[in-house]
């Protein structure tokens, strides 16, 4: 039964404000958002008949991404435009390595950036050759 790989995804909620540089509408002004992250681990059951438990990925999560996103101006937390395309590549990076057991790793992270705007980056898509 263990050597199923299964997919599970928590979803997060923050809170930030930004403004986009080099953009030619409203979004160039101060503005924000509550944005809504789904993270997905794809993995093998282990023997309490769980991939990860979703207890242990929201404090990872909280620690590597929530306490240096939630109620920012994201301008200043990064060193590039903090669009939902970059936002992903980030997120990613950041979660990698610390995802990476050894029967399980991040296979998908899904950014909402409003209820009808989001962009997703699968693991398959950010080691891509180009």
């Amino acid at each position: 039964m263990n050597n199923k790989l299964i997919d599970v995804t928590k979803i997060f909620t923050f809170d930030s404000a930004h403004k986009l540089d080099d953009y030619d509408g409203d979004c160039k002004y101060l503005h924000g958002h509550t944005y809504r992250m789904e993270i997905t681990i794809r993995g093998r059951i282990d023997y309490r008949g769980m991939v990860m438990d979703f207890n242990d990925l929201k404090e990872l999560v909280k620690k590597e991404i929530l306490l240096k996103l939630d109620h920012r101006y994201l301008n200043d937390v990064f060193d590039f435009n903090p669009t939902c395309e970059n936002m992903l590549v980030w997120i990613f990076e950041r979660l990698d390595e610390s995802l990476k057991g050894e029967d399980y790793f991040i296979q998908k992270i899904v950014l909402w950036e409003t209820p009808t705007s989001y962009g997703t980056l699968e693991r398959e898509q950010y080691y891509a050759e180009n």
